[in-house]
Order: structure tokens, then sequence, then C-alpha cells
């Protein structure tokens, strides 16, 4: 008869026990942003490396990136072009002599070299016609201005790859830190296990079973030290790889920040701002300064002259003026080619326009899509994962759920953390794609 009471009440207790389980568990934890307090960036404080946030690295990598640097020479290069095109002709000095006795130096005297000798003294000077100069400082200003725009674009790309390689250091910080709140977590539970197999309560399959499991946590933590260095190590060839310490790391938030935009505001903004458009319609520019530079070309020089003679006793000024005749060539085909050039460069001008709308609504949209995929985990899935490992781990710590139940409870909730975290990474990375797209530093 005691026998069956003990029987009934374990059973009662069995019944009762997920509503006491709901009741006792503790309360679910809000998933905070998973850099706040990252393990990584502890350790890094904890032996003084070099710390630098998103904007610090961006002006490393602008001031020390080794690519940008060699284009920027190409401004220089340029400038100095200009200063080639703005150069006059030089003038020609002449200096003659005839009638030198050189081979019956018996001859020579005074008078002979005053009398017989000949002497000329000549200067001349290329007159360029339909001010060729102007056209030639013009286009090399042109291609100038073309010049910098491009190295803004350079600068506009190393910018946003600064920005995801800096996500991607967060991202593995983030996953490191879970990794090790994970196998912290575990090993708790792994003593208790051992524990338990001891006083006889679980089986050695099942004590075996989550031993094997620490394997995987393990495991987690060493990919994801290895995710970290290499993130950091492709960070560092952006900035200068002198320009930072080997032991450095980064520092900022890493965190969900809605973005509030309109896409025609954005386009708009981005054609006002974007430099590889602003290049194309310089193109234009360039290219007209070429077809007047080419119709210049087409006129011909005049050469002057003037010659002072010594001959016979005698000295005489002589003038005299030459130049070309253009019955054939008059640079016909250097201004039909810089004509069509006109041509191309307004199609390029219409195609830059075309890639900015295009960029700039496929950025648009897919920090759209990030957003929505961000505000469901935030919305309640991290919530149900976090609540439902609790629940899972504090039924099987006393013997009301499973194995099998905890492990799926567990990978359930790391599957959830660790995808929240990959989708916060991608979504800062489309959010700084649609900066790169609109040409600017700050979103409205």
């Amino acid at each position: 008869m005691r026998s069956r009471i003990l029987q009934c009440a374990f059973v009662a207790a069995l019944v009762s026990y997920p509503a006491l389980l709901w009741a006792q568990a503790p309360p679910p934890q809000q998933p905070t942003p998973p850099a706040s307090t990252p393990a990584a960036t502890q350790t890094a404080q904890s032996h003084g490396a070099v710390r630098i946030t998103l904007d610090e690295a961006i002006q490393l990598a602008q001031q020390h990136n080794h690519n940008l640097a060699a284009a920027r020479t190409t401004i220089l290069q340029n400038e100095a072009q200009e200063t080639t095109a703005n150069l006059r002709p030089n003038p020609v000095l002449t200096l003659g002599e005839q009638y030198f006795p050189f081979f019956q130096p018996n001859a020579f005297s005074g008078d002979y070299i005053d009398n017989n000798a000949e002497f000329d003294v000549g200067l001349s000077y290329l007159f360029e016609r339909g001010k060729k100069r102007q056209h030639r400082l013009q286009a090399a200003q042109d291609a100038t201005a073309v010049t910098r725009s491009t190295v803004a674009d350079n600068e506009r790309t190393l910018m946003f790859n600064v920005a995801s390689q800096f996500f991607a250091v967060q991202l593995a910080e983030s996953t490191l830190d879970l990794a090790l709140q994970d196998q912290n977590s575990f090993q708790k539970t792994v003593d208790i296990s051992d524990a338990r197999y001891k006083a006889g309560d679980i089986s050695e399959a099942d004590f075996l079973k989550i031993q094997l499991q620490l394997l995987q946590f393990q495991t987690d933590v060493s990919q994801a030290e290895l995710q970290k260095v290499q993130a950091l190590v492709g960070l560092r060839q952006y900035l200068g790889y002198q320009s930072v310490p080997e032991d450095y790391d980064v520092s900022g938030d890493f965190d969900y920040k809605p973005v509030t935009m309109k896409l025609e505001d954005l386009q708009s903004k981005a054609l006002q701002n974007r430099p590889d458009f602003r290049a194309a319609v310089q193109g234009v520019a360039a290219a007209k300064s070429q077809y007047e530079l080419a119709r210049a070309n087409g006129k011909r020089d005049v050469t002057g002259s003037a010659t002072y003679a010594h001959t016979g006793g005698v000295s005489t000024l002589d003038l005299s003026a030459s130049w070309e005749l253009p019955f054939f060539d008059r640079n016909q085909g250097e201004i039909a080619r810089t004509n069509y050039v006109i041509n191309q460069a307004q199609e390029l001008e219409l195609a830059a326009s075309d890639q900015v709308m295009t960029d700039v609504l496929d950025a648009y949209e897919t920090v759209s899509q990030n957003d929505k995929v961000i505000t469901l985990y935030r919305g309640g899935y991290l919530d149900a994962a976090q609540k439902s490992l609790d629940i899972t781990q504090y039924s099987y710590k006393r013997g009301a759920a499973s194995l099998l139940d905890f492990l799926d409870a567990e990978r359930s909730y790391r599957a959830a953390q660790l995808g929240y975290r990959q989708t916060l990474a991608a979504y800062l990375t489309a959010v700084e794609q649609l900066r790169e797209a609109v040409g600017v530093r700050t979103l409205p």
C-alpha cells in the first residue's frame, strides 16, 4: 500500500512539473547586442592592445593605404602635365660662319676676317596660331579634374572595404564571445552531469554524449579565434600594415541602429555626391576640350626669324617667315575622332547615371530586407530561444527532461544567436553599402 501511494505521488509530480518549471524558471534575458562586453575585447584591454574605432580605421586607411597613395600621385602627374601644356615654344638661336681659312692658317688675319669671311647670327620663334597653348592647358586641367574624381571614387571604395572588414572583425569577436559563453555554460552542465552519473541518475552513455558535445563547443571557440585573427589581418592590409601594431583590436558598438530614408531622396543625393558620376560628367567636358584642341592643331603655325649677317665687310639684317600650306593635312582625322569621343563621353555619363540609380536601389532594398530579418529576431525569436534553453536546462538538471531535449534546445539557442549576429553584420554592411552608393558618410 505504501509503495502504491509513492507511485501515485511520483506520477502527480511529473504531471505538475511543467507548470512548476514555468513558475520557477528564471526570467529570460533580453538579448543585448553581442558586442557590448565581448570577452575578446576584455582580453585586448587587459593586454593594453591598441583599439581603433571605425572612424579611426577609415582615417588610417586614408593616410596609409598604399594603393590609395599610389592613385593620388596620378593627380600630381596631371598637374605636372598642366605645366607642360602651358609652356610656350622656345626661341631658336642660329650661329653660322663661312669661308674660315681653317686649312690655310697663313691667310688668317683681321682683314681677311672682316672682308672675306661670313658670319651669321639668327633668331627664330614659332608663333602658335588658334590659341593652341590655351586649349592645351584647358584640356590638361579637365583631365586633372577627371583624375581627382576618379581618385575620390577609389577612396569611396576603400572606405566601404574598410567598414565591411571592420564589421567582419566585430562579427568574429561577437562569435568568439558567444562561443566562450556557450563553452563555459556547457562546462557547468558537464560538471553537473558528472555528479549525476556518479550518483547513478544518468547512464554512462548519456554522460559520454555530453562530454562529446563539449568538444563541439571547444571547436567553435577555436574556429572563432581563427576567424578573428584572419579578419584583423584583412583589415590591417587596408589600413596599411605598418600603421597599427600587431596586437591591435577594434572598438565600437556592434548593434542594430534603424535607418530612416526615402529612396528618391537618396538617389538625388547620390547624383550630387558620387565621384564616379562626377568623373563621367567631367569626362564630357574633357572630351570637348580635346575636340577644341584638335581644331586648334589644325591651324598652321608661323615661324618668324631675324638674321644678322656680316659678309664682305657689309652687315645686313634679314627677316623671314615660313608656314605650312594646309592643302592636305588640316588635322581632319583627329578632329573627327575627338568629335566621336564627345558622343562616347555623353553615353558614358548616361550609363554612370543609370549605375548610380541602380546601386542606390540595390543597396536600399538590401538594407530593407536585412532590417526585416533583424526585426524578426528581436521581435521574439531570440527571447523564445533563450526561454526554451532556460526551461530545458532547468528541467534536465532536475531529471525532468531528456538529454536529447536538452541538446536540441542548446543547438537551437546557438543557431538563433549565431544567426542574429550574422544578420546584424549583414545589416551593418548593407547600411555601409548604401552609404557608398549615395557617396556620403552619414545617412539622413
